[in-house]
């Protein structure tokens, strides 16, 4: 579990209420469902104009990666490449098959599935290469969806603002209606703004920069199984991967 990214909106959340009551603000004065359905059901609506239901399911189930530690330990897959290369260089690469039920990392498993099948080298890492350029342009949709949700939001907060104060207009034959109805239209400006500053475009932004942890990690593996199918020392092996771990745990 990624504890930040349940952290981070609640610290954020907190000091935000913190502030308005030290400021002599109610929580209550905040809480209003009409601005909500305006923002949160404008956006909703708006994001599905711009994207296919398929793109707009698989963004929302990214959350989970947004929630999770990335899937790729770096250094456990670099001890994995390793010993992989290791046991290569004493025995065979046929050797490689009884490791692989125990690699976590699935691009790695099953280059060494096709590694041990027998794989021209070139097609291996041709294989392994464009699953990496799929796979990124892929993950990049779910990263342009909550951007775009980011974007969009506080737009139709405005809009609900708007609406807020059309209506206050309509009432400006009763001056008590005035104050307590600009204060709601303004409630839909908040929403819009927070949920883009708080939610929106911090997850666009994490959950780029764990695609790109992922993208570091297909490459060791590419660079990994190119290694060990060439026949090099597993310390030189080690040494080409050093750039992406400075910390490369050596097993012997």
């Amino acid at each position: 579990m990624d504890l930040t990214s349940l952290l981070g909106p609640l610290i954020a959340f907190g000091m935000i209420l913190v502030g308005l009551i030290l400021e002599g603000g109610h929580v209550s004065s905040i809480i209003q469902i009409t601005a909500a359905i305006i923002v949160f059901g404008g956006t909703i609506g708006s994001i599905m104009v711009a994207y296919p239901m398929a793109d707009l399911i698989f963004s929302i189930k990214e959350l989970g990666t947004w929630l999770k530690n990335p899937s790729a330990n770096i250094d456990e897959l670099l001890r994995d490449i390793l010993d992989l290369a290791e046991t290569a260089r004493k025995e065979s690469l046929l050797a490689l098959e009884s490791k692989r039920e125990d690699i976590q990392f699935e691009p790695l498993r099953q280059a060494v599935k096709l590694a041990v099948d027998g794989t021209d080298p070139a097609i291996i890492k041709d294989t392994l290469e464009l699953a990496k350029e799929v796979t990124f342009e892929e993950q990049e949709v779910a990263v342009k969806f909550w951007e775009d949700c980011g974007a969009i939001a506080p737009t139709i907060g405005i809009l609900g603002a708007v609406l807020g104060l059309i209506h206050v207009m309509e009432n400006l034959d009763k001056p008590e209606m005035i104050g307590p109805g600009i204060a709601i239209a303004f409630v839909a400006t908040l929403y819009g703004v927070g949920s883009a500053n708080i939610f929106f475009l911090p997850m666009g932004k994490k959950l780029k920069r764990k695609y790109i942890l992922e993208g570091h990690a297909r490459e060791i593996v590419i660079v990994g199984i190119e290694g060990i199918l060439s026949g090099l020392n597993p310390k030189v092996i080690q040494e080409k991967l050093s750039v992406f771990a400075h910390d490369v745990i050596a097993e012997e």
